[in-house]
């Protein structure tokens, strides 16, 4: 009888919690009016702990809406950390509210995710120029992408559990892709120090900038592999490519090659059971394709070399199944291939997902070879 009376008093709080909440509409104009009279920090303390009581209250579709609102207004505002503070909260809201995902919650959070800034950082910048001031913009970039980053990583961790596609919602994807390319400073601080090493390295700081803008280039890469849109992902690689250092062209295309052919032999084998979806993915050949046709269109001159050589063989190998005939390729353009040390971990990945060949574990061959001399000297003794 006690047991049943604890539970009357806590379902008697819940709905006592539930009405004291007023309509959220209204909790929106105050807020949207304290951020237009311009103190945002306070709405934004405001915002925390009003959808913090609706989503307690289990009021998750006004919890939403207070959210979403108040991360369009920070953002519209200028206000990207407190703008992708709400908007990560709303996400949360999802997952804590179980919101399958479905066009609707899409098409909001790409409201919210267009209205992120994006300010180009200046290409013409010479000797003579502030360099602290270029460093500053380069920090705000960084910041504007780490912030878009976190929120657009959350919402594919929710599209992953509440849909259908098990690594995450290709939308998603796309427009993450999309912002680390349009945002990546190290793209510009690369154009910068093939322009002006001496103000390459004093922007750079110790970081190598050719190295950074290829590892950027590569998050952009297992991006667009798991979205939905292949003729954005050759613009940008294109776009990439004229900021690339001389002879450095092909390589960006290696990468985004293999990367692409990887991730596209994996949606096959879930045929076999073997790897979950990553979406409606075109093969890496249709990237190749693309990329043609775009540099064709912009009368640029694809890149000629061992490399992209290499990449074409090796397309045509991978679709035979031949371990031998990869082996061979592979060993044919070996110096190429070493030219970057990502494209040895490519080509282990590929080689295990297509042939089921397993990495070699170093430690594995450096006790093989111990144990091998210990039993040789073994031998010699009790000779």
């Amino acid at each position: 009888m006690e047991g049943g009376n604890q539970v009357g008093e806590k379902m008697s709080r819940e709905k006592l919690r539930r009405a004291n909440l007023p309509p959220v509409q209204a909790n929106i104009d105050k807020l949207e009016k304290v951020i237009n009279e311009g103190n945002r920090y306070g709405a934004q303390q405001m915002y925390k702990s009003l959808s913090a009581r609706y989503v307690s209250a289990q009021r998750y579709s006004e919890a939403l809406d207070l959210l979403h609102s108040g991360a369009c207004l920070q953002l519209k505002h200028g206000e990207v950390i407190c703008g992708s503070e709400l908007a990560v909260m709303f996400v949360d809201a999802l997952v804590k509210g179980k919101f399958p995902c479905d066009k609707e919650i899409l098409d909001r959070i790409q409201k919210i995710y267009k209205l992120f800034p994006q300010i180009p950082l200046p290409s013409n910048f010479d000797v003579g120029d502030d360099v602290q001031q270029l460093n500053e913009a380069i920090g705000e970039a960084k910041t504007r992408l780490q912030c878009c980053s976190s929120f657009l990583k959350a919402a594919i961790k929710w599209s992953a559990e509440f849909g259908d596609q098990k690594n995450g919602d290709p939308q998603l994807h796309t427009m993450l892709a999309e912002y680390i390319y349009s945002e990546s400073p190290e793209v510009v601080v690369t154009r910068v120090a093939k322009r002006s090493p001496i103000c390459g390295r004093l922007l750079c700081q110790e970081k190598h900038p050719r190295r950074t803008a290829f590892d950027d280039m590569a998050k952009v890469s297992y991006h667009f592999v798991r979205g939905n849109n292949v003729e954005k992902f050759a613009t940008n690689l294109v776009n990439f490519m004229s900021k690339c250092y001389p002879g450095e062209d092909d390589i960006a295309i290696a990468r985004a090659v293999l990367i692409h052919k990887l991730c596209a032999n994996e949606e096959k084998l879930l045929l076999h059971g073997r790897y979950l979806s990553l979406g409606n993915l075109q093969d890496a050949n249709s990237l190749m394709d693309e990329l043609r046709k775009q540099v064709q269109s912009q009368e640029i001159d694809f890149p000629v070399s061992d490399l992209i050589q290499f990449i074409n063989l090796l397309l045509l190998t991978l679709e035979k199944e031949t371990l031998a005939l990869f082996s061979a390729v592979r060993m044919k353009y070996n110096d190429s291939i070493d030219r970057d040390p990502a494209f040895n971990e490519l080509l282990e990945d590929i080689a295990d997902k297509f042939y089921g060949v397993q990495r070699r574990n170093p430690f594995q061959d450096m006790f093989g070879d111990m144990l091998k001399v210990w039993l040789c000297l073994g031998s010699q003794i009790s000779d």
